[in-house]
């Protein structure tokens, strides 16, 4: 049968789909608009399944600041062609949206959060698979709550940090150590906060490395805990040199401007991880 361009047009709008399966599942639906929605929707599961051993190591990071809030997700893809797409992009955000207005408090939640229509995160996720022809998933998403949130995302789009202060601080400070974190990737937020398992495999190597370098057996403790410490000042957000200002901490430089403010919150991701 003969479908017109005005119907296939309909058809992209409605699925983002290319013109060439929109009009195939048009026809295969008998002219059909309903019976060919669901024909992309099946072809989107059906490529999903096909894919799933595939990585997807491209993609899209977002985040958002609403109400004392924070929120970031990472839609991603097989490729950078794809992920630079301005449909690629619009799904990302629409999943934010529907990410803070479900309130989304972790992935399986985000997964389950319904838009306007009804069709769950997990159903657009994998309708974009099917759109795309590459095996997407949502790589990362995380929530804060704090006072005061700040959030930065890398101009790549492929990493960023939201943070969370304990009180109202200048949006330029706040900008700065989202940039901090972005960029240096710290493990936590303090010393306080560092997993025990770090720091043991931290303890660990330290030993190790002082034995193989033929210090004597009873200071091996102490050089390993000197180790750890300097670990812990070079990848914890509080404790390491400031970009700013490398003569002080981040924890410093931020007293320097609100002696009352600190960090309360942070979550990072990176696509390159």
């Amino acid at each position: 049968m003969n479908v017109t361009l005005a119907e296939i047009a309909k058809l992209r709008a409605t699925t983002q789909a290319g013109m060439m399966d929109c009009k195939n599942a048009l026809i295969e639906a008998n002219g059909d608009f309903e019976r060919a929605v669901e024909i992309i929707r099946e072809k989107g599961k059906m490529i999903a399944s096909k894919r799933s051993d595939r990585t997807a190591s491209e993609g899209v990071v977002v985040a958002k600041v609403v109400d004392g809030k924070a929120y970031m997700v990472c839609l991603a893809c097989e490729t950078d062609f794809v992920s630079q797409t301005e449909g690629f992009g619009a799904t990302v955000n629409e999943i934010m949206d529907i990410a803070i207005a479900a309130d989304a408090a972790d992935t399986e939640a985000l997964l389950a959060a319904k838009n306007a229509e009804g069709r769950t995160i997990a159903d657009l996720v994998t309708e974009k698979s099917g759109q795309t022809g590459e095996k997407c998933e949502i790589a990362y998403y995380a929530r804060i709550e704090a006072p005061y949130c700040a959030q930065y995302v890398h101009f790549n789009k492929k990493l960023g940090s939201i943070i969370g202060f304990n009180k109202e601080v200048p949006a330029e400070l706040a900008h700065e150590v989202c940039m901090q974190a972005t960029a240096m990737g710290p493990i936590a937020i303090s010393p306080a906060d560092c997993p025990a398992d770090v720091i043991e495999k931290e303890r660990k190597i330290g030993m190790e490395a002082a034995r193989l370098e033929g210090k004597p057996e009873a200071m091996l403790e102490r050089i390993a805990e000197g180790k750890v410490q300097k670990f812990l000042k070079e990848n914890t957000l509080l404790e390491q040199p400031s970009n700013s200002n490398p003569k002080e901490s981040v924890g410093a430089h931020i007293k320097s401007v609100d002696a009352e403010a600190t960090v309360v919150a942070y979550k990072r991701f990176s696509l390159n991880d």
